[in-house]
């Protein structure tokens, strides 16, 4: 299979290096062309003008999601004109008391073309196929919870 990579800079801006006293922020370069501004949550210190890792998580299981349901949707003749995700990455701590993204939700709403419908359990079945195809869900322990619009 393929190797994905990104590339990562971070630099020292401090004289020393000390606990507490350093900038996080770094650039995460995607097919060396698209540099993205990270660093840590807000809430670690992190400037809330730049991604950070929990928000690139939630972004990249939300894109797989998506991605999944329209190949999943394009095979059952599904016409989705639009779709939209709020996905939310909450922290706190795991069973071994360590902090963690312990759960992420997906929101998702779909809308057809005109004079196209499913009911809500078909496309809440379809919505968990797609959870089920999706790489980076495959990937991340029992703690996605995808919430039907």
């Amino acid at each position: 299979m393929s190797d994905l990579a990104i590339e990562l800079h971070w630099q020292r801006a401090e004289p020393v290096l000390q606990a507490g006293r350093y900038s996080n922020a770094h650039t995460v370069q995607y097919n060396r062309a698209y540099d993205m501004q990270v660093d840590a949550a807000p809430d670690w210190g992190g400037d809330p003008e730049h991604t950070n890792p929990e928000q690139a998580l939630a972004s990249a299981l939300s894109s797989c999601h998506m991605m999944t349901f329209l190949a999943l949707s394009a095979k059952a003749g599904w016409p989705v004109a639009s779709y939209h995700d709020y996905a939310v990455a909450h922290l706190g701590k795991n069973a071994r008391g360590q902090m963690s993204v312990t759960r992420i939700d997906l929101n998702p709403v779909v809308r057809f073309d005109t004079g196209f419908a499913v009911d809500a359990e078909t496309l809440a079945e379809m919505q968990d196929r797609a959870h089920r195809y999706c790489f980076i869900a495959n990937t991340l322990s029992e703690s996605v919870e995808i919430n039907i619009l």
